[in-house]
């Protein structure tokens, strides 16, 4: 796929892409034999980008990343580029026609991350929901030095299984760091940083109502569900990215003399 939908915004570069064509991606991979990290950036993991070099590294690696936050859709916009609300893609949306997809295609899916039971009862509601679905699952509570027993054990459990699609969902930045750790040692095609998504498979996490995510308003929902876990990343991160929008904002007229 070309990337022509291809941006580069608050320091970061970003895909704008639907769910239809990250759909064809993931197609791609498994069809051309490759490894390919497909990552995402929301409000978050910007402010991550700018203060951990490990996450740089990360998406240094990435071939495509896409964008999961209305909010970033939005600032596009301001900069001109001609960003559209359905290449915002959170895995809220995702989950289920990937799912669909994988199903038809009979795609190998093995889902790391989550609480011991958590993913294994997301697991099973997605295998009930998509009957055939091929996946496999083991939840992200295990020392992550690559050298550690458990470390070992994961990789050989995922590569066993021979998945076509990966998905870490260990939260940010933990998620990114071990894919990057392990990225040579992995054999998969697509790797998803998939965050919270089977905890909403699951019911752990309470799914904000789509409308919110259309309007920009998630976040909200999020932070009124875990104030204690989310209150710095929702009211003080978003100050240090008010800035650097400031800064694109007054850097544009200068690079169109």
């Amino acid at each position: 796929m070309s990337k022509q939908s291809s941006y580069k915004l608050l320091g970061v570069q970003v895909d704008a892409l639907s769910i239809p064509e990250l759909n064809g991606l993931i197609a791609a991979s498994i069809q051309q034999h490759q490894k390919w990290i497909i990552a995402n950036h929301n409000l978050h993991s910007l402010y991550l980008f700018h203060n951990d070099p490990k996450m740089r590294d990360f998406y240094a690696k990435a071939e495509y990343t896409h964008i999961d936050s209305m909010p970033i859709v939005f600032i596009g916009k301001l900069l001109g580029y001609p960003i559209k609300r359905e290449q915002r893609v959170t895995y809220a949306d995702w989950v289920w026609p990937l799912m669909a997809e994988a199903t038809i295609q009979s795609w190998r899916i093995f889902y790391l991350g989550s609480k011991p039971g958590v993913v294994e009862r997301g697991a099973s509601i997605l295998r009930q929901q998509f009957p055939g679905l091929q996946i496999a699952c083991k939840h992200g509570y295990f020392n992550m030095n690559p050298d550690s027993p458990e470390n070992q054990a994961t990789i050989e459990a995922i590569n066993a299984y021979k998945p076509h699609i990966l998905m870490v969902g260990m939260g940010m930045p933990r998620q990114e760091h071990w894919i990057a750790k392990n990225l040579e040692s992995i054999n998969t095609n697509a790797i998803l940083t998939s965050g919270a998504c089977i905890d909403y498979v699951a019911g752990a996490i309470p799914t904000p109502p789509r409308w919110m995510g259309r309007m920009g308003l998630e976040w909200l929902y999020r932070l009124f569900s875990e104030p204690k876990r989310l209150w710095r990343r929702y009211l003080l991160e978003p100050w240090f990215l008010g800035i650097l929008f400031l800064r694109e904002i007054l850097i544009l007229p200068s690079q169109s003399k």
